[in-house]
């Protein structure tokens, strides 16, 4: 059974879909979620399962590299073999993937629209189609090999709030899927690319 670290910044949407799925599915056991907000709806959620939570704000620390080595400090401290950005609003500093194998869930379709203002970006293109990625972090922002990706069509009148919600339930499927494939060691990684393979 693998170990995993879950990062969190808001409500925990991803992260009670990872709850939800059956730990013996996933092939992994949550260990950890940690955020860098006090008060995310995410860290209730950890309580209600039971899961050990930790907050590390960064205004509690002297600069980004104290901020970046105090998340590193406690993510090692729980031995994970994989850790999952969940809805996680902060840029982690280049040690952390090369430290861990970690997977990021994005609302659109990667390469376009990185960041942290996709889906109105989207909208503001008048792209018809987009959908979420799931991806390796590596050093740079929403940069990673794609693991997984799903279109959302863009509706007649979409808001950012209801095109989002339309990503989101796709997110709540996609993202377990591909804890699980790594939970497996089923994803070769291979440059650009992300090979998964067979039972």
């Amino acid at each position: 059974m693998q170990r995993i670290a879950v990062l969190v910044s808001g409500a925990g949407s991803n992260l009670a879909a990872l709850l939800d799925a059956n730990a013996d599915t996933l092939g992994g056991r949550i260990v950890l979620v940690l955020s860098d907000r006090d008060g995310a709806g995410a860290l209730a959620l950890a309580a209600g399962a039971g899961v050990p939570a930790a907050v590390v704000p960064p205004a509690d620390h002297a600069d980004r590299r104290a901020w970046d080595a105090a998340v590193l400090a406690a993510v090692e401290a729980v031995e994970p073999d994989l850790v999952v950005l969940a809805g996680f609003a902060r840029i982690l500093g280049p040690t952390f993937p090369r430290r861990f194998p970690t997977l990021n869930v994005h609302p659109s379709l990667l390469p376009a629209f990185p960041g942290a203002h996709a889906v109105a970006e989207a909208l503001a293109w008048g792209v018809r189609l987009t959908g979420c990625t799931v991806h390796f972090v590596d050093e740079q922002v929403d940069h990673g090999p794609v693991v997984a990706q799903e279109a959302v069509p863009i509706e007649p009148g979409d808001t950012a709030e209801r095109l989002h919600a339309r990503i989101k339930a796709v997110e709540h499927r996609l993202l377990p899927a591909c804890v699980a494939l790594a939970c497996a060691a089923r994803l070769v990684v291979d440059g650009r690319h992300v090979k998964i393979l067979p039972r």
